[in-house]
């Protein structure tokens, strides 16, 4: 079983690194994008209708990429007193718990974002012109990849290998 993890766990770094140069790229084109407004609004006195909003969708996907990466690495906000005083398999437990309570978040999010991303398909985003469904498809792909990699994290556990938390070395692939 261990074998076929550390062969998941590849496939979900893969996973996991292409979304964060994704969210890398998309902050970097938030930026360009709002370099330019202000070029073109200050210096040459005109308006760029699109970089708003482009810049504002851009953002969504950089930010629930990105938080789906943190959780997999372990970045997510935690509450861990009790864990100082619980033996290790108490400890394991509760990191289970959590992680069944995350992917039930990104469910969650899954669900939620098409209900919303279903029900602005028929509009167009302003200065875009593309529909508004383009606006909530980052939350649906974010859930997507917290439910792969809280599941990963609760298959990794159940096989007796490593996960990382917060502050601790990468963990092994």
């Amino acid at each position: 079983m261990q074998n076929t993890m550390k062969s998941v766990a590849r496939l979900m770094s893969s996973l996991s690194g292409a979304a964060l140069w994704i969210a890398g790229t998309g902050l970097v084109l938030m930026t360009v994008f709002i370099a330019a407004q202000v070029f073109w609004r200050y210096l040459l006195n005109d308006s760029l209708t699109w970089s708003e909003p482009a810049s504002v969708m851009i953002m969504g996907w950089f930010i629930f990429l990105g938080a789906a990466v943190g959780i997999r690495e372990g970045y997510h906000l935690s509450f861990d007193i009790l864990l100082h005083v619980l033996p290790q398999r108490g400890k394991e437990m509760l990191h289970t718990l959590s992680d069944i309570f995350v992917a039930a978040f990104g469910g969650g999010m899954i669900l939620y974002g098409a209900q919303l991303a279903m029900k602005t398909a028929g509009n167009k985003m302003p200065g875009l012109g593309i529909s508004g469904a383009f606006d909530f498809l980052p939350i649906v792909a974010g859930g997507v990849l917290v439910v792969l990699f809280s599941l990963e994290r609760i298959a990794r556990r159940a096989a007796g290998l490593h996960t990382a938390r917060f502050g601790e070395a990468e963990q092994e692939h």
